[in-house]
């Protein structure tokens, strides 16, 4: 399976390169830097979704599955783009968002249109509750309830999200082969794999039922927070959904579904399923929310590696579009060790465009901003276009991104926080993850060996990858003073090969000082 050993680069579409001209990053922009990502050293891309839609959460509320939203291109534009990644040995996976479409879809508008149509059932209405107002007490994840009133036909729909993103009814069989055929759609043009957006949503509790409060809610915190979501998410029938869209990326050739699911480690696991019928890749999300700390973050995969079933492949995210940037959260000199971190631990690693260059949260004026939920909640302390301004490339107008004005601001730094200033930078954080993907790459240990940890004694977490050839120690150091570690004995007299101080080379000895913020690895010597 191709993705135990390669590295995935999620892209947000509208802001990796822009190539007409409005502002917004489109596929002729990312198919010009295809030349970049082989570069660096990634294997497969993944875009956020390109799909037709009115843009109200930015392509997650889909309009047509099967089209390619002019605001990206055409359908030809995208041809070209999947032709030349596999061209240059780069694999593309797309977004792919079962849970609801837009309001705009032609499958809602003919549901919407009167109880007797057809297509009624693909969504989930229900009617008042005895008082009149929402059947339950679901809260959307942008807030408010999740219940829209429907003053034509007298009902309720359902929406997780926004009141723009009627959520589908999965118990509907025709719903399922429906968008099952959408990813024979993708798959039949040789994509090769889908990002499965908010899979644990997908099954709704059959009665509807309250959910519970929700015992730890403080005022301030967004309103999806008021309750535990018990009935209106995991529910035990998405499995059977899942193990019917494994058998559909099975009638294809090595293709890859990858789930993203926000749940607590142990029902994360029910999602790979029993051998050969889970999700491959349930999203590991534990990198972007854990206490950023030696020993937290070696119980947290001591955890994860022991709940693991033997058929299950780890993964490990550091960022994503919807969660604040690693250099935001860690600060700049500690997304070096993150990065260290990501690319030698055991399991498929997943890059955030624009780490590689330690981009952290962006301000965004309130005239600026675009993200749906900063709007619908507005007293919260969030901005998700933090983490989704466009890519800094040089320091020319817009940072090479665009000829007109991005559609999200630049970081403050950008004239020396670009691609073209930190490739020619042999120190900076552009480079050291070049030189790490380069050494995944080379190495088999890193790919697929196995992963054993050695000890976690603040600030220091050190462990070991085990190849059938090689044995490699890493010692991460997560503070910003030196700190002494102690070197595991067969790796004394071992070669440092790799280092975030990058003039740092030569034998191990039994005790090692590392610098601030600094890691290493280490090469065992071999066995006699």
């Amino acid at each position: 399976m191709w993705w135990h050993r390669e590295t995935i680069y999620q892209i947000y579409p509208r802001s990796l390169q822009d190539a007409n001209g409005d502002g917004v990053g489109d596929l002729e922009g990312i198919r010009s830097r295809l030349p970049y990502l082989q570069d660096l050293g990634v294997d497969a891309i993944w875009l956020s979704p390109i799909f037709t839609s009115p843009m109200n959460d930015f392509g997650y509320d889909v309009a047509d599955y099967r089209e390619i939203d002019p605001l990206f291109g055409s359908m030809a534009d995208f041809d070209a783009l999947l032709a030349e990644a596999h061209e240059r040995g780069l694999r593309l996976l797309l977004d792919f968002v079962p849970n609801h479409t837009s309001d705009q879809h032609q499958w809602f508008l003919e549901s919407r249109s009167s109880r007797e149509n057809p297509k009624r059932d693909w969504y989930i209405w229900k009617d008042p509750a005895p008082d009149g107002g929402p059947p339950n007490n679901w809260q959307s994840n942008f807030g408010g309830s999740a219940w829209q009133w429907d003053e034509a036909t007298g009902q309720y729909y359902y929406h997780a999200f926004l009141k723009a993103q009627p959520d589908l009814n999965w118990r509907n069989p025709d719903v399922r082969a429906a968008m099952y055929d959408v990813l024979r759609f993708w798959f039949g043009k040789g994509v090769d794999g889908f990002r499965i957006d908010v899979l644990w949503h997908l099954i709704k509790d059959e009665r509807f039922r309250d959910n519970p409060p929700n015992p730890s809610y403080e005022p301030g915190q967004p309103d999806i927070n008021k309750y535990l979501q018990v009935h209106s998410t995991d529910q035990p029938e998405i499995h059977e959904v899942i193990r019917e869209m494994r058998a559909v990326a099975e009638e294809y050739d090595d293709r890859l579904l990858i789930g993203e699911i926000y749940l607590p480690l142990e029902r994360l696991m029910d999602y790979y399923g029993q051998e050969g019928s889970g999700i491959h890749l349930p999203f590991n999300f534990q990198l972007i929310q854990c206490e950023w700390r030696a020993e937290r973050i070696a119980s947290m995969v001591r955890e994860y590696e022991e709940r693991l079933p033997d058929w299950g492949w780890p993964n490990w995210v550091l960022s994503n579009h919807d969660q604040p940037r690693i250099a935001a959260r860690a600060g700049e000199a500690q997304a070096a060790v993150a990065a260290f971190l990501l690319l030698t631990l055991r399991g498929t690693p997943t890059i955030y465009y624009g780490d590689e260059l330690g981009l952290g949260n962006v301000e965004i004026p309130p005239d600026r901003v675009q993200d749906c939920w900063a709007k619908e909640e507005p007293d919260a302390s969030f901005n998700r276009d933090q983490a989704r301004t466009p890519m800094q490339w040089s320091d020319a107008e817009n940072a090479g991104f665009s000829e007109a004005e991005p559609w999200l601001p630049l970081s403050s730094d950008w004239q020396t926080r670009n691609v073209e200033a930190r490739m020619g930078d042999e120190a900076s954080l552009l480079s050291l993850y070049k030189r790490l993907l380069a050494l995944r790459r080379a190495e088999p240990a890193l790919q697929t060996g196995a992963y054993r940890e050695l000890y976690a004694d603040e600030p220091i977490f050190a462990f070991e990858r085990i190849g059938e050839n090689a044995r490699l120690a890493a010692l991460l150091n997560f503070s910003g003073n030196e700190a002494q570690a102690e070197v595991p004995k067969d790796c004394e007299g071992g070669e440092i090969i790799l280092s975030t101080e990058r003039n740092r080379r030569g034998p191990a000895s039994r005790t090692l000082t590392l610098a601030p913020n600094e890691a290493l690895l280490i090469r065992a010597k071999p066995s006699r």
